[in-house]
């Protein structure tokens, strides 16, 4: 189904503080927040390549709940998702088109485009830079829309309806909850947590369109909850992190008719643990050697090593993510440093990794952030 509809752009009392530092030996990266409480917006900082040390750097106020984030590969447009908020008089799920200064790294608003489900949960940019697509958890659909020559965001070119439900209670309708492009930018996957599947559909990045796959998707276990989705570097493989079953499921990936075939499922969470907990974020080492991910209530990262021939995984330990309800990670662009969002605790905590081990070691710093989401380097 291919709805195409021009919406008019919303004008929002957005600003950005910027503080001056000195660049040397920093990255920059973005904090995706709730704004519900005592978060101003979306937070730029820096962090030392070196030691990990935080500094402050600015933040973009006047948007509301900028949950998960997305850049583009020339680094010079940052797409936020909003998964409530007002537009033209109603509530709905939009997201918002910011240019990136290529200095300052500051944001500046371009416009507004409702993604056509409520709350878009996650967005990524195709890798022409040409098209944004949202995964709206409520709506249970994934959104395309045209990005313009300025970064600003054009017509919705497509809009995919999921349909059916699974065995838990939260299961009763489809829960799109991540978009992920394979690296040619040929196929679309999205974890659906309502299905229990991830969906495959070929994209066509000359018309921003999509439609379903030779294999048009693949089953997890009942009740598992696929929430968020990872190649690996060497192409072969992909993982999907399951929220309500706390497991990690390794596929085979052929990258030529995009079909994925189930080779394994593992546990996040110790053996001897008996509470409750929800997975929520994955993400791979660039050196593919190491797989991390989060899990919310036992407070933890899970760390395997992978095998780089079979894919499997093998359990390294479970590292506190010295805060609580880690939703979102990221390991900088050197591979030395894990950061994580701890959501409810409203700190940002960084780990430093062994590149030899994949294990981490806390390295003491931790700031406060006001509900964070979504970190997100700079490319």
């Amino acid at each position: 189904m291919n709805i195409i509809k021009t919406i008019l752009c919303l004008a929002l009392p957005i600003t950005t503080t910027i503080a001056s530092f000195n660049d040397n030996n920093y990255l920059y990266f973005y904090i995706g927040t709730y704004t519900d409480a005592e978060s101003k917006g979306i937070y730029l900082y820096q962090m030392n390549i070196e030691n990990g040390e935080l500094v402050y750097k600015g933040v973009t106020e006047g948007v509301n709940n900028p949950s998960f984030l997305a850049i583009d590969e020339t680094n010079s447009g940052l797409y936020a998702v909003n998964e409530l908020t007002e537009f033209n008089g109603e509530k709905t799920g939009t997201v918002t088109a910011f240019k990136i200064d290529p200095n300052t790294k500051a944001l500046q608003f371009l416009n507004q485009k409702i993604t056509e489900g409520g709350a878009p949960c996650h967005v990524i940019v195709d890798s022409s830079g040409n098209y944004i697509l949202t995964a709206n958890y409520v709506g249970g659909n994934v959104c395309v829309i045209e990005v313009s020559d300025d970064g600003s965001l054009g017509q919705t070119t497509d809009l995919i309806q999921h349909y059916g439900s699974s065995i838990k209670i939260n299961q009763k309708s489809p829960h799109a909850h991540s978009v992920n492009l394979d690296a040619e930018n040929k196929f679309l996957y999205v974890a659906d947590l309502g299905l229990d599947k991830i969906m495959i559909y070929n994209f066509d990045a000359r018309k921003g369109t999509l439609s379903a796959a030779e294999t048009p998707f693949v089953k997890v276990a009942p009740g598992a909850g696929p929430r968020h989705f990872v190649f690996h570097p060497n192409n072969k493989f992909a993982y999907v992190i399951n929220e309500l079953n706390s497991t990690v499921t390794v596929f085979g990936f052929n990258s030529m008719n995009g079909q994925l075939s189930e080779i394994e499922t593992y546990s996040t969470l110790p053996i001897e643990f008996t509470g409750e907990s929800f997975c929520a974020d994955i993400h791979i080492h660039p050196n593919g050697k190491f797989l991390y991910g989060s899990n919310r209530g036992h407070n933890s990262i899970v760390t395997y090593e992978i095998d780089e021939f079979t894919g499997k995984l093998k359990f390294l330990e479970t590292k506190s993510t010295e805060g609580v309800w880690p939703r979102n990670f990221t390991l900088d662009p050197t591979g030395n440093f894990l950061l994580v969002a701890n959501q409810r605790s409203n700190n940002v905590t960084v780990f430093k990794i062994n590149p030899l081990t994949g294990l981490l070691n806390f390295t003491g710093i931790s700031e406060n952030i006001p509900s964070p989401v979504c970190l997100l380097f700079l490319n």
